[in-house]
């Protein structure tokens, strides 16, 4: 490492201004910080020191993205496996979903990465490692029969779209990664939803398309006829609660498992970096609202207004939205008393979407990226109502 250092730091001359490759410095700098920490120093005060930089930021969150994607690249696998009728042991289905998955990653990261550093190049800035969680995200929100290049087609749109118009990293009001998944479902809708798209069945395709429904869960509570019972209609069609929590069951690649996600949610929690303001919020107000349903919805209502509470935290994208997207720090409020009314308002429309559109049986994206827009409202607001609580100065 030491000669690696040296070499980096012989170079670094030709880009610094008025060297020969002073346009591709945002390039060097990224790679440089990349491998070691930066080499400039504030020299006078006053300034303050925090361990926990961009970079640090970033990777706690890779790192507790982890277990989420390593679940779904077996669970990808495991429901291709279970669709065929094959042999479900662990380093088949795993390497099986790895096949799938990897390539997404791929394409996410290369697309992202490039823009990235072609935005750096002409604006002359560093290059943020922001994009590191979102490549990842973007990969973990898609279903698993994605064709790659909607992924690279959606992940340049939530960059360029959701991001770099409004300046890059730290001036977008809208989730990148989001956006990316919005844009798809909105234009590509035929690879986005539907029962086809959450198991992945390879070549053999044709073989099982009468024997095998991909239904999902939200699918089957949404389909449940209003005379009959939703809860039973879930059993009958191999859900169980403890399957949800598992997450052995089809869907997006990284949000089957709340047992993942909780992982993930305890090392964001711990580490400071996730806000629990956010998450209770959104527990809070996805309960709340689930509960009214179940209240006031009468026998000639939908069978998924009665879906109790507990069922609704299981199923979909609930506890991965909660816990990985709507704690963005760059599009949610920044004042702490908003991020609980931020995330109770998520919660609230995630479940309104989620149960009152039939069209769409599944409500946190439209919930977050809603809240988005919202997030300088809010904040608004909340600073207003502390500072009528002031006490006025008086001569």
């Amino acid at each position: 490492m030491k000669a690696l250092k040296a070499w980096f730091d012989d170079l670094e001359k030709h880009f610094h201004k008025g060297g020969k490759h002073e346009r591709f410095y945002p390039f060097f700098e990224a790679f440089y910080t990349f491998l070691f920490m930066p080499s400039t120093r504030t020299k006078k005060g006053p300034h303050v020191r925090d361990a926990l930089d961009t970079k640090r930021y970033m990777s706690v969150v890779l790192f507790s993205l982890k277990p989420v994607l390593l679940f779904g690249i077996y669970n990808v696998g495991y429901q291709s496996q279970m669709a065929l009728g094959a042999a479900t042991d662990f380093l088949g289905c795993f390497l099986i979903g790895l096949k799938v998955v990897l390539p997404i990653l791929i394409v996410s990261y290369s697309v992202g990465l490039g823009l990235e550093f072609l935005f750096a190049i002409i604006r002359g800035h560093e290059i943020n490692e922001g994009f590191l969680v979102t490549g990842m995200l973007v990969a973990l929100i898609m279903p698993p029969t994605i064709p790659l290049w909607m992924v690279g087609v959606g992940v340049a749109f939530g960059v360029i779209i959701g991001k770099e118009v409004f300046g890059g990293s730290g001036r977008n009001f809208l989730n990148p990664a989001l956006t990316a998944r919005a844009f798809l479902f909105f234009t590509y809708p035929a690879h986005m939803s539907g029962d086809a798209v959450w198991t992945y069945l390879g070549s053999a395709k044709e073989k099982v398309v009468d024997s095998f429904s991909g239904a999902t869960a939200l699918a089957v509570a949404a389909l449940t006829p209003v005379s009959a019972d939703v809860h039973d209609a879930l059993m009958q069609a191999g859900y169980s609660l403890k399957d949800l929590f598992w997450g052995l069951v089809p869907g997006s690649i990284g949000e089957t498992s709340v047992f993942c996600v909780l992982l993930g949610a305890v090392i964001l929690l711990v580490t400071r970096v996730g806000s629990w303001r956010t998450m209770l919020g959104s527990l809070i107000g996805a309960v709340g609202m689930a509960w009214i349903f179940n209240v006031f919805s009468g026998p000639e209502n939908s069978a998924f207004l009665h879906l109790t509470p507990v069922w609704h935290l299981f199923m979909g994208s609930f506890a991965f939205a909660t816990v990985f997207m709507a704690t963005d720090p760059v599009s949610s409020p920044h004042l702490e008393g908003s991020k609980f009314v931020y995330g109770l308002l998520i919660g609230v429309m995630g479940i309104i979407i989620r149960v009152a559109n039939p069209a769409y049986p599944e409500g946190w994206m439209l919930a977050i990226l809603l809240l988005n827009v919202f997030a300088p409202l809010i904040d608004h607001i909340v600073l207003q109502s502390q500072l009528k609580k002031r006490i006025p100065n008086e001569l």
